[in-house]
């Protein structure tokens, strides 16, 4: 069993990549912690194979990578990160990451990082290599009632929740959240949140 730590200062992150990890059999959360002392207490006292943590969570998740690889060195260190372009990738893997994975990467390969970097490989999504639009450009191609919807499922809301507070039958806002996302180019609530975040929005 891969025993997993995740850090970030963002609900909605930590529970959509719980929902992901409680799906497999060979690995499992064993702790959360919102900020940079709270993952140094945790690994020391929990001890995981795996951290999985925001670089920008307060306290400095960047700054923290190369404490953690002296005074833990057989844990393994997964960025998960909303951005996507350099400097941030370099840098993060040049102190010590042994993976990096974007907050938008494919949900198989949020699991597949975790696996990999376990395995003692290195690990980088497979999004951050293809440029993309600007988030605002993005944003902009939505129509009115998209960008209600995408404002409302980036914030965490259910799609349940978004059908009543817009009075829309759920199969409505299903069917938004696939175009936005298509338009958006993102494939999960995550991505949603990543560029809302990086569109100053959150």
């Amino acid at each position: 069993m891969i025993r997993i730590v995740l850090a970030d200062d963002h609900a909605i992150v930590r529970t959509g990549f719980r929902a992901l990890i409680d799906e497999e059999t060979d690995m499992g959360i064993i702790g959360e912690c919102e900020n940079a002392d709270e993952a140094r207490l945790v690994v020391r006292t929990q001890k995981p194979d795996v951290l999985a943590l925001d670089i920008s969570m307060p306290g400095g998740g960047l700054s923290l990578l190369p404490e953690l690889r002296e005074s833990a060195p057989a844990l393994k260190l997964l960025v998960l990160s909303m951005h996507d372009r350099e400097p941030y990738i370099s840098e993060a893997l040049r102190r010590g990451a042994h993976g990096y994975v974007t907050k938008g990467a494919a949900t198989d390969e949020l699991v597949a990082a975790v696996r990999a970097v376990y395995a003692g490989e290195g690990y980088v999504s497979y999004d951050i290599q293809r440029p993309q639009a600007r988030p605002e450009s993005r944003i902009g191609a939505l129509s009115e009632r998209e960008r209600e919807v995408f404002l409302l499922l980036a914030r965490g809301i259910t799609p349940k929740q978004a059908a009543s507070d817009l009075d829309v039958s759920i199969k409505t806002i299903y069917l938004h959240r696939s175009a936005i996302r298509d338009k958006l180019g993102v494939r999960n609530d995550l991505g949603l949140h990543r560029v809302a975040l990086e569109s100053g929005l959150l």
